[in-house]
C-alpha cells in the first residue's frame, strides 16, 4: 500500500535531515579540533648552516642546537621527549623525578632526570657525551646502560660501547657551545670536516698528501680564515679560494720552485 506524505510532512522531514547533517558536520569539526590539540603538541626547532641556538624549554631545561641541526620537543603530564632529527644538540635538563627526559637519536633512547649531556649524530653512529650527572641509554633491543659524567658512549642499533673520556676530550667535544672548534692532532681531512659544518661552501682537499697532515689549535667557528692561515703558516699547504667561496687545499711543494731558481 502506498504511503501518502503531505507537503507539511515533507518540509519537516527536510528540516530534520538538514539539522542532522549540521550536527554531524559540527561533531566532525569538534572531533578534528580535539585530534589536533591532542596529537600536534610538538615544537620543532632547527638551525641553518653556521647558526647556533639556545632554546629555553617550558620545564626549565635548555636545548642547545649546533649548526644545521633539527629537533622536535613534546612535553606531556607524564614525560618529556625530544627527538633529534639531524645534527648535534646539548641539553641542560631541569630536575623532575616524575617526568623523565628522553632524547631519541635514531635507534638510541637516552633518559635523564636532571643532568647535562651532548648528542651528536654522525654518519653511522650516535656519539653521547655526559658532562654532568648521569643518563641511561638503550638502543634497539639492547639492555639499558648507565653513563655517568666524564664518560660517553658510541651507539649503533643494538650496540652500545661505553667510553671513559678525559676532561680535554670533553672540552673538545663541547667547544661548539663556546662557538669554537678545538683541534688536538686531528688530520687536515678531519679538521676540514669540522669547519665545513659551519660553512655554506666547503673546504676541499685537493691533494692526497694534505689529508694525513695534522694540526692542533682552537679556532672560532664563524671565521675559518684563522684556521686557513694557521695551515699555511705551519704546514706545507696552500689554500686556493674559488669564486663560489669554496677553498681548495693543495700541497705546497717548494722544492721544484727552488730548483728552477737555480
Amino acid at each position: 500500500m502506498a504511503v501518502i506524505v503531505s507537503e507539511e510532512q515533507q518540509r519537516r522531514l527536510s528540516r530534520n535531515i538538514m539539522i542532522a547533517a549540521a550536527v554531524a558536520v559540527l561533531f566532525f569539526i569538534v572531533a578534528a579540533i580535539v585530534t589536533v590539540r591532542t596529537f600536534s603538541g610538538i615544537d620543532r626547532y632547527q638551525t641553518d648552516i653556521g647558526e647556533l641556538r639556545d632554546i629555553a624549554l617550558d620545564d626549565g631545561s635548555v636545548l642547545h642546537l649546533n649548526s644545521d641541526s633539527e629537533a622536535e620537543v613534546r612535553f606531556t603530564a607524564n614525560g618529556r621527549k625530544v627527538r633529534i632529527i639531524r645534527g648535534e644538540a646539548s641539553f641542560d635538563v631541569a630536575h623532575d623525578q616524575k617526568r623523565p627526559f628522553d632524547v631519541e637519536a635514531r635507534s638510541a633512547v637516552i633518559r635523564a632526570v636532571g643532568t647535562a649531556f651532548n648528542v651528536r649524530m654522525r654518519p653511522s653512529i650516535v656519539e653521547l657525551t655526559v658532562t654532568q650527572g648521569a643518563v641511561t641509554v638503550h638502543s634497539g633491543g639492547s639492555t639499558a646502560q648507565k653513563v655517568a659524567a666524564g664518560s660517553g658512549a658510541v651507539i649503533q642499533p643494538r650496540t652500545i660501547a661505553l667510553t671513559r673520556l678525559g676532561s680535554k676530550l670533553i672540552d673538545q667535544r663541547t667547544a661548539w657551545r663556546e662557538q669554537m672548534v678545538e683541534l688536538d692532532g686531528e688530520t687536515i681531512e678531519q679538521a676540514a670536516g669540522e669547519f665545513n659544518r659551519y660553512r655554506a661552501t666547503p673546504i676541499l682537499i685537493g691533494d692526497s698528501r694534505v689529508s694525513a697532515l695534522r694540526i692542533g689549535g682552537r679556532f672560532r667557528i664563524n671565521d675559518s680564515r684563522e684556521f686557513l692561515s694557521a695551515l699555511q703558516l705551519s704546514l706545507p699547504i696552500r689554500a686556493v679560494h674559488g669564486e663560489d667561496g669554496s677553498v681548495m687545499l693543495l700541497y705546497r711543494d717548494d722544492e721544484p720552485a727552488a730548483l728552477a731558481a737555480n
